[in-house]
């Protein structure tokens, strides 16, 4: 008997045979190209076989989520757990094709956890300067019996050079103000709105207004790795400007290309798995007709539920 979804269940995960119209839409590379010809396309291929074909210096932002150091099954492909020694090589290989592509002026983000994050970060100073490690908090993940549950995950931030961007406007978290401070009377560094009282503060390199998709929500995919999109558009926001190019040689489900969409980004997407592709494609065509970031209204990032804050907000914008 065919399991039948819920209607409240939001979950992409639409099949290949289901998906030709998207699959469509992917092209394949196996000669040099030009910038023009790969932008906003997400490219069916090894990353390792694609990089080298991209024009060099064409790339203003890199956000990487390479699989972790386990061994994974994603959708018919497993990736095995390495040595460290066999992960460095790995890391280095695939960022040694990621350096030259990136602008004098641009930035890197690795995503990895935290056994990997001790890798990462070091093979990553041998190509670029290491600017921050941020650390991030999971809500989903099952208990472990004999160790702690890893409840979070780190993503590198790096820079080719001294000279990159960084927008911290861009980034601020709008805060409940629990104590709010007057002076004559009046908010100090603070908002008095009827919806409560706030605070847009500047963001620290750990995150805990971060939500993982899950199945009610649009942007869920059947991905087992799948990051949010907020957590992708603080990283575009700060690190890119509108119409700056960003290339992620890992899509997966298309997050990056997505949110490069919604903030209005120039994107290269590379995936060696055609039912990803056909995800990642799937959620460009809803992006057409909805552009929201879940938690990011107002040109500001919210924190942990305040969505009724937030739809109050989104109604008087919209109006």
């Amino acid at each position: 008997m065919e399991n039948v979804k819920s209607s409240r269940n939001k979950t992409i995960d639409t099949t290949v045979e289901q998906g030709k119209e998207y699959l469509a839409r992917c092209i394949s590379v196996s000669t040099e190209q030009s910038v023009d010809a790969v932008i906003n396309k997400t490219i069916i291929g090894d990353t390792f076989n694609i990089m080298p074909l991209l024009h060099h210096k064409s790339i203003d932002l890199v956000i990487a989520d390479p699989p972790y150091n386990l061994t994974k099954a994603f959708n018919g492909s497993t990736f095995s757990k390495k040595t460290v020694a066999g992960y460095e090589d790995y890391t280095r290989q695939w960022l040694s094709l990621v350096y030259p592509l990136l602008k004098d002026d641009g930035s890197i983000y690795v995503c990895c956890d935290w056994e990997t994050s001790l890798i990462i970060g070091r093979v990553l100073g041998e190509f670029f300067t290491v600017r921050s490690r941020i650390t991030w908090q999971r809500e989903k993940g099952r208990g472990a019996t004999a160790n702690w549950k890893n409840g979070l995950e780190d993503i590198w931030f790096a820079t080719k050079s001294n000279n990159y961007t960084f927008n911290l406007d861009a980034v601020k978290i709008r805060k409940k103000v629990i104590a709010p401070y007057k002076v004559d009377g009046k908010p100090k560094d603070w908002d008095e709105t009827e919806n409560g009282n706030y605070r847009n503060t500047c963001p620290s390199n750990f995150w805990d207004d971060i939500t993982i998709p899950f199945w009610s929500m649009p942007e869920n995919t059947a991905h087992p790795t799948q990051k949010s999109e907020k957590l992708i558009a603080k990283i575009m926001l700060a690190s890119s400007n509108p119409s700056d190019i960003v290339l992620d040689p890992f899509l997966g489900s298309g997050t990056t290309s997505v949110v490069a969409k919604k903030l209005g980004r120039k994107y290269i997407g590379i995936e060696v798995n055609e039912q990803y592709c056909v995800w990642t494609e799937q959620r460009l065509a809803m992006a057409a007709s909805d552009m929201s970031i879940q938690g990011y209204v107002d040109g500001v990032f919210w924190e942990r539920n305040t969505l009724s804050e937030q739809s109050a907000k989104r109604g008087k914008v919209h109006k």
